[in-house]
C-alpha cells in the first residue's frame, strides 16, 4: 500500500474514532433530554386536566376522537362538596396525548378502553402514593404514563399517555443522522487526507523517482529539487548535496585512477623493457648491463615513490584523523633537520614562531616534508630555501628556482598535475596533491605564490588561541 493510502486509512480512522466516540455521548444525552421533554409534556397535560374539566362543567367543550362515548353523571367529590362534571368520554385525545380520567371510587381492574388500574394508581387517588412515570402496553402498542392525582376533585386521577413510538421514532431517526455523520466524516476525512497527502508527499514522490533514476542509470548528476523549508524539503536538499558529493567523489575516483594507470604505465614499460634486454643476449655479460641495471633500479624507485604516495593520498583522505596538540614551528624544524641530512646543494634558512595546532603531527609533518621537497628539487644548486612558521597557524616555503608560470598556478595542488617544464623532472605529480588533502582534512587551505626568482607555498591551519 502506499505512503499516500496509508494517510489517507490513518486520516479517516481518526475522524472515525472521534465521530463515534461523540456520538455515544450524544445518543444518550440526546435520547434522555427528548425523554424527558415528554415526561414535562404529559406531566404539563395532566396539569391542564382540571381547566378540561371545567370546560366540561360549562359545556364548553367538544370531544373527539373519544373511545367511549358514554356520558357520566356528576359524583359528588370525596370530602368536598364541589362535584366532579359530567365526562363525555373516559378516554381523551388531546393533539397526541391521551387523557383518561379514573373517577371514584378508583379500584384495581380493567378500564373502559384503556389501560387496566393498577394498585399503585388506587394508592395515588387515595392520597398514598405520588404521582409517578410508568411504562405500559395496551393493544399492541407501548405507552409512557404519567398518573397524578386532581387536586379539585379528591378522588380523581388523570392519566397522561403518549405512545413511546414518539420517543423512539425520534431516537431512530437521531441513531440513522448519527450513523450518516459518523460514516460520511470519515469518508470525507479519508478523501480529504489523501488529496492533502497528495501535496504534502508530492517532493517525496519526486525524491523517489530520483533515487530510482539514479539507480536505474547509475547518473549521480540527477537534479533533486528542494522546495520550501520543511523537513522534506530539507531532506531533498540534503540528498541532492549528497548527491553532489558523491559525483564528484566518483568522478575524482575515476580520474585518480585513469591518471594513476598513466603515470604506471611509463615506469613500468621503461621498466620492462630495460628486464627484456638483459634477458636476451649476453645478460649481464652485456657491456650495456650496468646501464640498463640502474635504469632499471631508478625506475624501479620512481615506482615504489608513486605507490607510496598513491597509498598515502588515500590514507589522509580518510575523515578521522589522530589529532593532538603539537607545536607547529618544531614539526618544521624536524622537517628541516633531515632535509639538511639529506641534501648539501641548497641552504635552508629558518624563520620559525611559536604556534599551537590541533592536528594529526604525522600528516602535517608530512605535509612540510612535501614543500620542502619540492622546492629542494626545484631550487639550483647553492639556493636558498626559506621555512617560514607564523604564530597565526601558516608554514612557508619558499625556493629561488625557475617559479611557476601564472596560468600554471590553479592547478599546482591538483592530482598528478605538472606543467610542461616539470614532466622532465623526477616526480609522480601527487606530492602537491598530498599537502592539500592533508590541509583540507584540518580545516585550512594552500595556497602559491609567485616570487621573483621562484615561488612561495603556504599552509594555513587553525591556530589554538
Amino acid at each position: 500500500m502506499s505512503l499516500r493510502n496509508r494517510v489517507a486509512l490513518a486520516g479517516g480512522a481518526v475522524v472515525l474514532a472521534v465521530l463515534l466516540l461523540a456520538s455515544l455521548v450524544i445518543y444518550p444525552v440526546l435520547g434522555a433530554q427528548l425523554t424527558s421533554q415528554h415526561d414535562a409534556a404529559l406531566v404539563a397535560a395532566a396539569n391542564q386536566a382540571p381547566k378540561l374539566l371545567g370546560a366540561f362543567a360549562t359545556g364548553k367543550t367538544a370531544v373527539e376522537g373519544g373511545r367511549a362515548a358514554v356520558p357520566t353523571s356528576p359524583l359528588p367529590a370525596a370530602g368536598v362538596g364541589t362535584a366532579v362534571p359530567a365526562i363525555p368520554a373516559k378516554v381523551i385525545q388531546v393533539g397526541g396525548t391521551s387523557l383518561q380520567f379514573l373517577l371514584p371510587p378508583v379500584s384495581v381492574g380493567p378500564t373502559d378502553g384503556f389501560l387496566a388500574v393498577s394498585q399503585t394508581d388506587t394508592e395515588v387517588a387515595d392520597g398514598r402514593h405520588a404521582a409517578y412515570f410508568s411504562d405500559a402496553a395496551y393493544d399492541g402498542v407501548r405507552y409512557r404514563v404519567y398518573t397524578a392525582p386532581l387536586a379539585q376533585y379528591a378522588g380523581v386521577v388523570v392519566r397522561a399517555a403518549v405512545p413511546e413510538s414518539e420517543v423512539g421514532d425520534t431516537l431512530r431517526q437521531l441513531r440513522i443522522l448519527l450513523a450518516g455523520i459518523v460514516v460520511g466524516g470519515m469518508l470525507l476525512a479519508a478523501a480529504g487526507a489523501r488529496l492533502a497527502a497528495g501535496r504534502v508527499l508530492g517532493p517525496v514522490r519526486r525524491l523517489t523517482e530520483s533515487v530510482e533514476h539514479v539507480t536505474a542509470t547509475g547518473d549521480l548528476s540527477t537534479v533533486v529539487e528542494a522546495r520550501g523549508r520543511d523537513e522534506i524539503a530539507r531532506l531533498a536538499g540534503a540528498f541532492a548535496t549528497m548527491m553532489s558529493a558523491l559525483d564528484d567523489s566518483v568522478t575524482t575516483q575515476r580520474r585518480l585512477v585513469a591518471d594513476a594507470s598513466h603515470e604506471l604505465r611509463t615506469p613500468l614499460t621503461s621498466l620492462t623493457t630495460n628486464l627484456e634486454l638483459l634477458a636476451d643476449g649476453a645478460g649481464l655479460a652485456d657491456p650495456e648491463a650496468p646501464v640498463l641495471v640502474s635504469d632499471a633500479r631508478r625506475q624501479a624507485g620512481e615506482l615504489a615513490g608513486l605507490v607510496n604516495d598513491l597509498v598515502d593520498l588515500a590514507r589522509y583522505g580518510q575523515a578521522r584523523l589522530h589529532t593532538q596538540d603539537a607545536r607547529l614551528d618544531l614539526l618544521a624544524e624536524q622537517v628541516v633537520e633531515r632535509a639538511t641530512r639529506r641534501t648539501a646543494r641548497v641552504e635552508f634558512r629558518t624563520e620559525l614562531e611559536e604556534c599551537l595546532v590541533h592536528v594529526d603531527p604525522d600528516a602535517v609533518e608530512r605535509a612540510i616534508g612535501n614543500l620542502v621537497d619540492n622546492a629542494v628539487k626545484w631550487s639550483p644548486a647553492g639556493g636558498r630555501v626559506v621555512v617560514r612558521v607564523e604564530s597565526r597557524g601558516t608554514v612557508s616555503v619558499a625556493d629561488e628556482g625557475p617559479g611557476i608560470p601564472e596560468a600554471d598556478l590553479p592547478y599546482v595542488f591538483d592530482r598528478f598535475y605538472r606543467s610542461p617544464a616539470a614532466r622532465a623532472m623526477p616526480g609522480s605529480g601527487l606530492g602537491l596533491s598530498i599537502v592539500r588533502q592533508i590541509a583540507e582534512s584540518h580545516g585550512g587551505t594552500v595556497t602559491a605564490e609567485p616570487l621573483a626568482p621562484g615561488v612561495r607555498l603556504r599552509i594555513a591551519l587553525p591556530a589554538m588561541t
